[in-house]
């Protein structure tokens, strides 16, 4: 009889979800130690794992010699990417995997996208703003027009699960929905876009959204071209080094005064001072923020007082049915480790994710 392979999980974790997991695969031996950081586990925790399921707490390539594979519980890790762990392996070290829970959090970002999306458009700011001082406005008629969603062009600026489940939700309405990508040059992408290619699922299984939602897709470097064509835009794209204050003066610039933006990525991907400069000016018509370049947002941050502006304190990823996502995606990829197959969401470090 084999031994058992030790997998070692830090995150807080219902006992059902855990029974699950133990049930489905008795091979495994598992710990788990709920911590926020990886000094608060005992060495010899560290120095048994063989697979590791955790958040932030992380070891160094000293403390785990035995460790194969992370999976983080979250879609992005580009706070973690300084980590020595994350470093290129030594001539004396072996290689570890680390995968993402990328795909996990695309339904509820997406649905929070979608409320602020028709929170501006229909004013909710104002209304609440009259509502705590016991105001009915003598000019509501006028004020209060909303911008309708319906029909509008909405432009997605990065083209993944969370921009696929996005153009998911707006069909009804009749828009017509453009987006940005990357690249669609590698094989595997192409196939994934292709209309007549295998559906996507995503961690629940169920198919996701196919390309044909969108009417013309952009490269990254032609947002510019897309913005000036856009009623609405919407930012999901994922924090790297080429993705990181993509959007500035120049592209801001673009939008019409009657646009509104989104933004559900990544604190660092907007730049924020030429945002504000933009507002201001009342070069566009008004912003939804859940993300920042310093978070919690300052308090002396001239956003707060912006009556066209929604601040979202970061939280359009959460969700009570996140954990039960996420553990249906670590199960798939557990199994593919045991069967020595290829994992889902491997980050690469090239990229950024």
């Amino acid at each position: 009889m084999s031994e058992p392979i030790n997998l070692l999980i830090t995150i807080p974790l219902e006992k059902a979800l855990l029974a699950a997991l133990k049930k489905r695969f008795p091979q495994l031996k598992i710990t788990h130690q709920p911590v926020q950081k990886g000094e608060q586990l005992p060495e010899e925790l560290w120095a048994e794992a063989e697979l590791l399921y955790t958040f932030r707490a992380l070891p160094t390539r000293e403390q785990a010699p035995r460790l194969r594979w992370v999976q983080f519980h979250s879609a992005g890790i580009d706070a973690f990417a300084g980590h020595s762990l994350l470093q290129p392996p030594g001539p004396e070290e072996h290689s570890i995997m680390f995968t993402t829970l990328s795909g996990a959090n695309a339904p509820q970002v997406a649905e929070h996208a979608l409320a602020l999306i028709l929170a501006l458009g229909h004013n909710l700011p104002a209304l609440l703003s009259d509502q705590s001082r016991a105001k009915w406005s003598p000019r509501r008629l006028e004020r209060f027009i909303p911008r309708e969603l319906r029909r509008k062009t909405v432009g997605i600026v990065g083209y993944g699960s969370v921009g696929r489940q996005l153009a998911h939700l707006l069909q009804p309405f009749n828009v017509s929905v453009l987006a940005s990508k990357r690249d669609l040059l590698n094989e595997s992408e192409v196939n994934q876009f292709h209309p007549d290619g295998p559906p996507p699922v995503d961690a629940e299984g169920q198919p996701l959204p196919q390309p044909n939602l969108i009417r013309r897709l952009y490269p990254g470097r032609a947002l510019r071209s897309m913005f000036k064509d856009c009623d609405i835009v919407v930012v999901t794209v994922p924090l790297t080094k080429e993705t990181r204050g993509m959007i500035g003066e120049k592209q801001l610039e673009a939008l019409q005064p009657h646009a509104i933006l989104v933004d559900v990525s990544r604190g660092g991907i907007l730049d924020h001072q030429a945002l504000i400069a933009a507002l201001k000016e009342g070069s566009f018509a008004g912003a939804a923020l859940d993300v920042f370049p310093e978070e919690p947002l300052p308090a002396d941050s001239p956003l707060w007082e912006m009556p066209n502006v929604i601040i979202s304190p970061h939280i359009a990823g959460l969700s009570p049915r996140y954990d039960a996502r996420a553990m249906a995606l670590f199960t798939e990829n557990i199994a593919h480790h045991l069967a020595g197959e290829e994992l889902l969401n491997e980050y690469e470090p090239e990229r950024g994710y």
